[in-house]
């Protein structure tokens, strides 16, 4: 057999995973995008000129972001700016924000399946003979490289036309399209499904937070219960008062990039380790014993809770038992209890106390909210005097807890079964014939 040119090889493209009826339909097409495919930019349509009761349905580009996800099957937003001053969609085209933040923020796609909408100005609009919604998954998955390589920019990034027609794409027949776009559509409305009953969950524990702790102004909660109906008043006290075990987290300038941190040793957790309820081990830095005894503060106990107190204010955890004994930064604060307190209800009362904007309330700063223990201890808390409704109404939430994190895995998992789905169903140049 002669052998294949470089262009001859772009052109054998096949998926690892294929519809058993399209097995032998062979090598997807391969060509320039803007062979494919016109390219448009977007028009008008600004922040100020969105409008509640306007008569034109629109796009803006930060949506894409936002409130769509690879297929718009319903606008949101709406507008009253006159038709002929603006670039509306044909169904099926695929728009692409023409700057962003990043360059990944930038490869982002989504398919518009509705005609006349009115698509911004900083919107790249794709139009093509294409299935719009498998072209929308096919540029989100393996072409998002791609993507994001041709945009320029640092401080902001900018994707022009020109440089969207020079990205070579493949495709496999018309019907293969609508297969794998359906495919993938079917998984997003159970991920959709899903995230609903996550938001169901978390909804319905802020509102039992709301009738468990007592209102401002009101000295018993509103719902309580019954072994407790009569144990009288909740206490008010400052945070100072209840005398916890409390300190910060380290800083040094010694140890001030990720250069400066060991490969193993003792964790030392940041704000971005922290989940609400819980630590992540993603992107764990790791100092030295030796460094650990120098940074005396903040050393994790048995029983501690960690809360963040620069940039996202509030987000508390109780730390595991694994991380008893790690180190924290200075964008955190360690507190625990000491026997004073039920410690999950603690972090419970913690949790209520974000919820009701308590934490911003005792903030500094502008650009960057901080909380510093000063006004961490004028934290004024309202809670049961008994141990035992302390511990009720912590086990009472704790159990809707494990129900939210169980149900926020399960979506987890489906998401990273699409993400591996895509880059089964999808080309790239690795799968082509050598």
């Amino acid at each position: 057999m002669a052998g294949k040119s470089k262009q001859d090889n772009k052109r054998e493209l096949k998926p690892k995973l294929r519809f058993p009826e399209f097995r032998d339909a062979g090598d997807w097409d391969s060509q320039p995008l803007g062979n494919a495919a016109t390219i448009h930019k977007g028009k008008g349509v600004s922040k100020a000129d969105l409008a509640d009761d306007g008569v034109q349905h629109c796009i803006r580009y930060g949506e894409l972001y936002t409130r769509y996800g690879e297929v718009i099957n319903e606008v949101l937003s709406r507008t009253n700016v006159p038709a002929d001053e603006l670039v509306l969609s044909r169904k099926h085209d695929v728009i692409i924000p023409a700057s962003g933040e990043t360059k990944a923020d930038i490869a982002t796609a989504a398919c518009v399946m509705l005609d006349d909408v009115a698509l911004g100005s900083d919107l790249n609009i794709v139009r093509s003979e294409l299935h719009g919604p498998f072209f929308s998954y096919y540029l989100n998955g393996s072409k998002r490289f791609d993507i994001a390589k041709v945009a320029q920019g640092d401080t902001v990034a900018h994707l022009y036309p020109g440089q969207l027609e020079k990205i070579e794409i493949s495709y496999p027949s018309l019907a293969e399209q609508t297969k794998i776009a359906g495919c993938l559509s079917s998984l997003d409305e159970l991920i959709a499904a899903e995230s609903r009953k996550l938001e169901t969950l978390q909804a319905h524990k802020k509102g039992l937070m709301q009738q468990l702790f007592p209102q401002e102004g009101e000295t018993v909660p509103r719902l309580r219960f019954p072994e407790f109906k009569g144990a009288g008043e909740w206490k008010q006290i400052a945070f100072w008062e209840l005398g916890f075990d409390v300190s910060d987290g380290n800083y040094s300038s010694k140890y001030p990039t990720q250069s400066d941190f060991a490969e193993a040793g003792v964790p030392f957790l940041r704000a971005n380790n922290l989940r609400f309820g819980t630590l992540s081990d993603e992107d764990m830095r790791f100092i030295s014993i030796e460094q650990h005894k120098e940074l005396t503060k903040g050393h994790l106990k048995k029983g501690d809770l960690i809360i963040s107190t620069r940039g996202q204010l509030g987000i508390v955890a109780l730390v595991p038992d694994r991380h008893v004994g790690s180190n924290i930064n200075a964008q955190l604060v360690r507190i625990n209890a000491d026997g004073k307190m039920v410690n999950t209800f603690l972090f419970q009362l913690l949790v209520y106390s974000r919820t009701i904007g308590l934490f911003d309330s005792l903030s500094t700063g502008t650009a960057l909210k901080q909380l510093p223990i000063g006004k961490l201890n004028q934290l004024r808390l309202k809670f049961p005097e008994t141990r035992n409704e302390q511990q009720t109404i912590a086990d009472c939430l704790s159990a809707i807890d494990e129900l939210i994190t169980t149900q926020s895995q399960k979506n987890d998992v489906l998401k990273t079964h699409k993400k591996g789905l895509m880059q089964q169903l999808f080309p790239s140049l690795e799968d082509a014939h050598a």
